[in-house]
């Protein structure tokens, strides 16, 4: 590939991003996209516009740009949380790395890099991008020292980096746990795996249990129960409710018949009921046959104070570690129930299971890999396909095959790879959303990593890929070989799968096209009550982490596509800021837990480029850079050692000393009867029927509290829909 081609690639995606900018600055103005574009707005209060049109709406505008860049990382915590802030920090710090490394590399390796051959260099527009990369230098070359130089640059200041963000963000997170009001969470212990006996229900084991050797700070406890048909009753009644709510105000302002219903004026009615003689008759005793056969070996139990949950949660509690297998309690919001009712003994099998699924996938996934690489060497291409010879001749033609398609159809098939990877993260029994979200990240970002990067490095066939090392000592050789013959399409994948997907990312085309078929066909005026979005952690993080790793391996190798990656994080930078500001909202919270998987990412990133570089110094007979190269690795391993032990325990567990000082707060303050009030409805399984289905070890069910006569306020539950007729 020459540089037209990449200057083609590069002008293609330079052209979408302006389009899709420029369109989202005209379509955030207008009124009927505030739950595309502004749900955060939405959410914590509702938002009527009655501004008269004006031209202005048409004129596109970079005043969101200035919003974005005028905010500061305490709005982003407000907003958004430690994961929001963490996620941010991900984006700064590859922005500063990148700069050190582009500023080394452009000026010092890549003139190195150019006149590495006594050879006569054509102009730039039709000079090979193979000119641009260590390939050109000769062997035995003396200038290799700036290649070695540059290295240990970009490793010590990622390193000081690093230490710097770790530290920052482990601040944060023990900021977050002292901080935080008091949550159920926090005094609450996820039970599985109890055992079952003949004589007594689960909920009597677990009162039996935990009373004999928690007897001081043990409180009460909270079943789960099989998901039957009054959990599906109750999902179809609240989206039914939803439903006639927001079509209502339609039925009732036209005069003609309702083309859903069929009725007329007002046909949907909300009457209120006797909501305590409904819930007597809807309880879940009347309603199941016995609440014993619903009885999951699964609880939640409640604890006196955080220390004592904490306690608990990390001890073994028997003798048999598949019995009475005890961890903290994700929140509330974050309790993912369908898996609580998955028996601890399977887990281990769904772990095997989802990871051989997922082995399986990324093999399959070779095929398309294969496919895209025979895209970006011509010469096979006309030998495997005669009748394409005329049509790749054609200079435009051969440059937007070479430069533009394989990025564009490898990210068509990558879109495949996030819901499948959510599908096994589920299937392997997590227990909360945030964990079933970051098992998928961690599995979406090998895989990335994997047929991205490795698999199109080491491209050709199956065969060649599977039988490509003949031993251990040859990895290096072989990367070495491949990275800076790849580096010309890693520079399309960064301009494809960087640039394009950041402005699709701001316009939120999906949400876009469904508020139109809303609003516009179905002529429905409301704005959604279900339509807030949580930030796609799972994919972007590894989005994020593989441009890194392309960054880190082609610094040295490739300098040219450290521009091109300055401008992928800097518009990373303005979207995400924005789409955190006003599109996504923030549901649970896990304190910063992706950010050791950052760490761990770009130390192995670090010592890969550092063993290619190894590889590289040794094709090219430079002793001296390769000895300099090898206490260059074991440095970064250190380091990286350094840090697990430093701060990695805070991300795994809570400091006692922190949680008794919050503990004796609490008591000082006087607010623990209220907090063990919350313990009694937070973790309620069906909270429409009953909020307390056991406490301290009591299955009867308790009757809530009279409801509000509002027909606004009452709950699917409470509430009968009559169609008139």
């Amino acid at each position: 590939m020459d540089i037209t081609a990449l200057l083609t690639s590069a002008g293609i995606n330079i052209a979408i991003c302006v389009v899709l900018l420029s369109l989202y600055s005209v379509l955030r103005k207008q009124p009927s996209n505030g739950c595309v574009y502004f749900t955060q707005r939405l959410v914590s209060e509702p938002v009527k516009y009655s501004d008269p049109f004006c031209l202005e709406r048409l004129v596109p505008s970079a005043s969101w740009i200035m919003r974005v860049w005028q905010a500061t990382d305490e709005d982003i915590l407000a907003v958004g949380g430690v994961d929001a802030v963490v996620f941010m920090r991900i984006v700064v710090f590859s922005i500063r790395v990148f700069i050190i490394a582009a500023m080394i590399c452009i000026f010092l390796v890549l003139p190195v890099n150019y006149y590495g051959q006594d050879m006569q260099h054509k102009q730039i527009n039709a000079e090979s991008l193979e000119v641009f990369t260590i390939g050109n230098v000769k062997e035995g070359s003396k200038w290799l020292w700036t290649h070695c130089l540059a290295l240990y640059i970009i490793s010590c200041s990622a390193c000081v980096l690093l230490y710097f963000e770790y530290k920052s963000i482990t601040k944060m997170r023990l900021a977050h746990i002292t901080g935080s009001p008091p949550s159920p969470s926090h005094f609450t212990v996820l039970v599985r795996g109890i055992p079952w006996s003949p004589d007594h229900s689960y909920s009597d084991s677990v009162e039996k249990f935990f009373s004999t050797y928690y007897p001081a700070s043990y409180v009460s406890h909270q079943m789960v129960y099989q998901a039957g048909t009054i959990d599906k009753l109750m999902k179809d009644a609240e989206k039914m409710y939803r439903m006639l709510k927001t079509i209502e105000p339609q039925c009732g302002k036209s005069s003609m018949p309702c083309c859903l219903c069929g009725g007329t004026t007002h046909s949907f009615k909300v009457l209120n009921n006797e909501a305590e003689s409904v819930k007597s008759k809807t309880s879940v005793d009347g309603l199941q046959p016995t609440q014993r056969e619903k009885e999951r070996p699964a609880a939640f139990v409640f604890f006196r104070t955080r220390y004592a949950a904490v306690i608990a949660a990390q001890v073994l509690q028997s003798s048999n570690p598949m019995l009475w297998v005890t961890q903290l309690a994700p929140e509330p919001h974050d309790v993912y129930w369908s898996n609580l009712s998955i028996p601890y003994k399977q887990v281990w099998l769904r772990k095997i299971a989802t990871l051989l699924g997922a082995i399986v996938f990324m093999l399959v996934f070779l095929v398309p890999v294969t496919f895209v690489q025979g895209l970006t060497q011509l010469d096979q291409l006309s030998h495997t396909f005669p009748f394409l010879k005329g049509i790749l001749k054609q200079k435009y033609m051969n440059h937007l095959v070479t430069g533009y398609l394989p990025s564009v159809i490898l990210i068509l098939f990558l879109y495949a790879v996030p819901p499948t990877m959510m599908l096994f993260s589920a299937m392997e029994g997590n227990v909360s959303r945030s964990e079933r979200k970051r098992s998928a990240c961690i599995k979406i970002l090998y895989f990335t990593i994997w047929n991205v990067f490795f698999v199109n490095v080491l491209s050709g066939s199956v065969i060649s890929q599977l039988s490509v090392f003949s031993s251990v000592r040859d990895i290096p050789i072989q990367l070495a070989k491949a990275v800076p013959a790849q580096a010309t399409f890693f520079t399309t994948y960064v301009l494809s799968s960087g640039w394009a997907s950041l402005s699709c990312e701001v316009i939120q085309l999906f949400a876009l096209l469904c508020n139109v078929f809303r609003k516009f066909i179905l002529r429905i005026k409301e704005e959604p009550s279900n339509c807030a979005l949580t930030f796609p952690h799972h994919t972007e993080i590894p989005r994020l982490l593989l441009f890194g790793l392309l960054g880190f391996t082609c610094s040295i190798m490739a300098p040219l596509i450290l521009p091109f990656l300055l401008v992928y994080f800097f518009l990373a930078f303005l979207v995400y800021r924005n789409q955190i500001l006003h599109v996504y909202v923030s549901k649970y919270e896990s304190g910063g837990q992706f950010w050791p998987i950052v760490h761990n990412t770009t130390i192995f990133s670090l010592v890969l480029t550092q063993i290619i570089a190894l590889g590289v110094f040794g094709i090219k007979r430079s002793p001296i850079a390769s000895g300099f190269t090898i206490p260059l690795i074991f440095f970064t391993v250190l380091f990286n050692e350094y840090c697990r032990q430093r701060f990695s325990p805070v991300f795994k567990r809570s400091p006692a000393q922190v949680l008794i000082e919050m503990d004796r707060q609490d008591e000082r303050w006087g607010t623990i009867e209220e907090i063990y009030n919350q313990l009694r409805s937070a973790y309620c399984q069906y909270p429409s029927i009953s909020p307390d289905l056991s406490t301290a070890g009591n299955t009867s069910h308790h009757e809530d509290k009279e409801s509000s006569q509002d027909p606004e306020s009452l709950t699917p539950g409470n509430q009968l829909v009559k169609l008139n007729e």
